[in-house]
């Protein structure tokens, strides 16, 4: 029984180990995020450009982070950068540069208020050369260096499109943002999406590799459903910019409020031609446009399921052997000299347990 008991788990390893690998490559390959022509390969979380509650230490501050004016700390909760009162402003900075190349920044923010036509004026995400400047751009300063993204929840003109609205705005240094437009002289990209007072957690996923494209998506209808907002291709952002956050109200006013904020490394697939120069059995297969991953997954399940034949008819063998030599006491009671092979011992102790 103790062999039999052996093979049985030796079998039982086999198949969930390769089931277990195979999933597991499985959703490695589903976990590739691919946008436009590019494939973000894996992403790798970046401390120091994150935050999450209590948000600060027994010092009542962020290792990582600066916030300031009229922002305020909420240790089960949220970073309230404004209140819901008029006239107010707060911010919250990166202590220290962005120096990944590529980065996905996914942020979970919550914008509510008491009003349902009258409120404002909505909340911006940086990645600027400067930072810590207050100005009257959603609470920093105008004539920035970077890139601005304006969850702009009230309207200072007459629009064909509604509000609220996400736009964004790539500054050179000296060009004035369009506060009396709303940022459309100045505008990269724009969606409208009502992200103001949702059943959900509402959340930011901004997608950045340098020279190819900047991909903005949001989560405002329902949980882990992605909605494109803009799409904008051959963008280059300022080398190691700081990553930040700000809010303001004027006469009218929102709560505004950063819960979460999750940074990555992007790592992409290497390019065609670099993996062309790898050879391999089944390299012929492998293309950019996903054949080639059904197919790497097609080809595991066929050979995860010859592994488990395998191990099937190799059990059902064994089985067969044993019944073949008799099927004593742990199978070798029928190879004879009287049975002495039933127990531990030799013969002297077989008669032994006999005469019990």
């Amino acid at each position: 029984m103790l062999s039999r008991s052996a093979a049985v788990f030796s079998v039982s390893v086999i198949v969930f180990g390769s089931i277990f690998g195979f999933v597991h490559a499985a959703v490695e390959e589903m976990d590739k995020l691919r946008i436009g022509n590019e494939t973000i390969d894996r992403t790798v979380q970046l401390r120091t450009h994150s935050v999450y509650a209590p948000y600060i230490d027994q010092d009542l501050q962020n290792r990582w982070w600066d916030f300031g004016a009229d922002a305020y700390v909420n240790t089960n909760k949220h970073i309230r950068l404004t209140q819901n009162r008029p006239s107010q402003m707060g911010w919250l900075w990166s202590r220290l540069a962005l120096t990944a190349v590529n980065f996905v920044v996914e942020v979970e923010f919550k914008v509510s208020g008491d009003s349902s036509h009258l409120f404002g004026d909505g909340l911006a995400v940086w990645f600027t050369r400067e930072r810590k400047i207050e100005g009257p751009v959603f609470g920093n300063k105008d004539n920035f260096e970077g890139l601005g993204i304006f969850l702009d929840t009230y309207a200072n003109g007459r629009h064909p499109y509604t509000f609220p609205r996400i736009t964004a705005m790539l500054g050179d240094g000296q060009t004035s943002y369009d506060q009396a437009n709303d940022g459309e002289a100045n505008s990269i990209g724009a969606c409208s999406a009502n992200f103001r007072r949702t059943n959900v957690a509402t959340k930011l996923k901004v997608t950045y590799v340098k020279g190819k494209f900047l991909d903005v998506k949001l989560q405002h209808k329902a949980w882990d459903e992605w909605t494109d907002c803009f799409h904008v291709n051959n963008i280059t952002l300022p080398l190691n910019p700081f990553l930040g956050f700000s809010a303001m109200t004027g006469d009218v006013s929102d709560a505004h409020d950063i819960i979460t904020v999750t940074t990555y490394s992007a790592i992409l697939v290497p390019s065609e031609p670099t993996k062309q120069k790898k050879k391999g059995i089944f390299s012929s297969a492998s293309s950019s446009t996903g054949s080639g991953s059904w197919f790497g997954f097609l080809f595991k399940l066929f050979l995860f399921a010859g592994v488990c034949a395998c191990g099937y008819f190799g059990y059902q063998e064994y089985q067969r052997r044993q019944r073949g030599y008799g099927g004593g006491n742990f199978g070798l009671g029928g190879m004879g000299r009287g049975g002495g092979y039933g127990g531990f011992g030799s013969g002297p102790y077989t008669g032994n347990k006999r005469a019990f």
